[in-house]
């Protein structure tokens, strides 16, 4: 990020705890969560570089959830035209997710694999 290019001690530059993350309706990953909003816990330095991101919108890739205070991607995601089950976050879904409580994206890739693989089946 253009804030931390002259940052040479990494002490306090992490983007660490949870954030509020904003759904775009009628996405996909509007459609796991089946809200508008949610938090999600992130452990990182790295962000999606909002300078490219006309040129990939432009390509296809939907910016499906965002964090509003800095206007910064949490998820993104392809339509079904271009692939089957694409979506990627900014956040650790990881640190949410239990045995008998996984979190929403990892059903919903579950689900998605399962349904492949059984259509898939189906076909042979």
């Amino acid at each position: 990020m253009p804030e931390q290019k002259s940052v040479d001690k990494k002490g306090g530059t992490m983007r660490l705890g949870a954030y509020r993350c904003t759904l775009i309706e009628g996405t996909k990953a509007y459609g796991i969560y089946g809200k508008k909003e949610i938090y999600e816990r992130h452990r990182h330095r790295y962000e999606f570089n909002p300078d490219f991101r006309p040129i990939l919108e432009e390509k296809g890739l939907i910016v499906s959830g965002v964090y509003k205070a800095k206007n910064l991607a949490e998820i993104i995601e392809l339509p079904e035209d271009m692939h089957q089950w694409f979506v990627a976050c900014q956040f650790h879904p990881e640190f949410k997710s239990k045995p008998f409580s996984p979190h929403p994206l990892f059903v919903s890739f579950v689900k998605a694999a399962y349904k492949r693989r059984k259509a898939r089946t189906i076909q042979s």
